[in-house]
């Protein structure tokens, strides 16, 4: 077995909250080394966004939250005050000594403490910086903040998400998860092992790499913000409608709902024969994908009615029978106990300091050579403070007691 991807590759993560921290933990999960910067007492901000939280031996609720678990595995936690001079000394010294370098603070503010990109290229030219904001470097929006729902909804992405005028509940939508963020993670690494690839295999030098929320959530639009870009015309929401073969939405059964999308004509034909009516497939206002886009509405009432006559794992059987794409809508208890999702292993169990056997959620990433197998839990404010500053920078422990003193660690 090879070592991970990014064994030998040193980060220095000086983001908080979520799409930062989720790349951070991404570029961890597959070997690179970590080094998580902490506010002294309070953290990272996630550490406060609210229940559940882990409770310590002694019963009590503590900054161990699930929003700052779900970000954070693989990582070493650095207290560091940065607003003091120390504290900037500190950041500065362990910058010299690694790869890349992450932030997501406001645009200029870590110029005023000597951190911001030329300051750092400065002491360590072939270092990857790579900036996540709401806005991007630059425009007129830079200097703004922002967190996911505002993306959400001043990228478009709500416009064209929830029910369909004219239904109940019509109107702009958010997505449930921070979809926005991850997305952010997801883009954010890719930028920084761009990069990383740019300097190391192709005899190129360190760069400033800029990524932003409001940026990717555009980005993200694709087929739809194309749909735009050719006829001038936002896509209506849809609900659970489909964006492409129809028919697709979801339909209730006797004893629940699935999901069902029918991609095109020989999987339409196929599916009005398990619904016991291989006429509809002959049908002139359905015979073609485009012609069911076009009579959607008809379409989608008539496999309402036929799919209220069976319960859901029957027609489950017979769709799957047929080779037609269907699922159930599963609760997260339902897909974590999914045979699928357990042989895929997506649920993995690591060892917390407060709970010997906590629950995480896997790398998605799956290699054959370089496996994802080692997870540690994302560590206790301030866990590795000391290892660090004696390790990379060769503090003893009277220094490190010291700053400690001072509010700097």
């Amino acid at each position: 077995m090879s070592a991970l991807p990014l064994s030998g590759i040193k980060i220095l993560d000086l983001t908080r909250v979520l799409a930062g921290p989720l790349s951070a933990q991404m570029l961890a999960d597959l070997g690179a080394e970590v080094i998580k910067i902490e506010r002294p007492g309070t953290g990272d901000d996630a550490r406060a966004f609210g229940p559940p939280y882990l409770v310590d031996p002694d019963g009590k609720e503590n900054n161990n939250n699930s929003f700052y678990l779900c970000a954070n595995r693989n990582k070493k936690s650095v207290t560091v005050n940065i607003a003091k001079p120390e504290g900037q000394e500190i950041i500065r010294e362990l910058a010299k000594g690694v790869d890349v370098m992450m932030e997501n603070y406001k645009v200029g503010d870590l110029k005023r403490y000597g951190l911001d990109y030329e300051s750092i290229k400065k002491i360590n030219p072939r270092i990857i910086y790579c900036s996540v904001t709401g806005f991007g470097q630059t425009g007129p929006y830079a200097p703004r903040a922002g967190y996911d729902a505002i993306f959400q909804a001043m990228g478009g992405l709500m416009s064209v998400t929830g029910h369909m005028d004219g239904e109940p509940g019509a109107g702009p939508m958010k997505v449930g998860p921070s979809i926005v963020d991850y997305m952010t993670g997801m883009n954010t690494s890719i930028g920084i092992l761009s990069a990383l690839y740019h300097r190391d295999a192709r005899g190129g030098e360190g760069q400033h790499v800029d990524v932003c929320l409001f940026d990717t959530v555009i980005a993200s639009l694709s087929h739809y913000a194309q749909i735009y870009l050719v006829n001038g015309k936002t896509p209506p929401r849809r609900g659970t409608w489909g964006n492409g073969g129809m028919p697709a939405g979801v339909f209730r059964c006797t004893d629940g709902e699935l999901m069902l999308v029918v991609g095109n004509d020989a999987q339409f034909e196929r599916t009005c024969a398990v619904l016991g009516e291989p006429e509809l497939a002959k049908d002139p206002r359905f015979i073609k994908n485009n012609n069911r886009v076009v009579h959607g509405k008809e379409i989608m009432a008539i496999f309402a009615g036929l799919f209220l006559k069976r319960p859901v794992a029957y027609w489950l059987e017979e769709l799957e029978k047929a080779g037609v794409p269907s699922g159930p809508v599963n609760d997260f208890a339902q897909m974590f106990a999914d045979e699928h999702v357990r042989s895929r292993g997506m649920e993995v169990k690591v060892d917390h300091p407060f709970e010997h056997s906590l629950s995480l959620i896997r790398n998605a990433l799956t290699f054959s050579a370089t496996p994802i197998n080692d997870y540690r839990a994302p560590p206790l404010l301030g866990a590795n403070t000391k290892e660090v500053l004696s390790s990379k920078l060769g503090y003893d422990e009277a220094m490190i007691e010291g700053l400690k003193v001072k509010g700097i660690v």
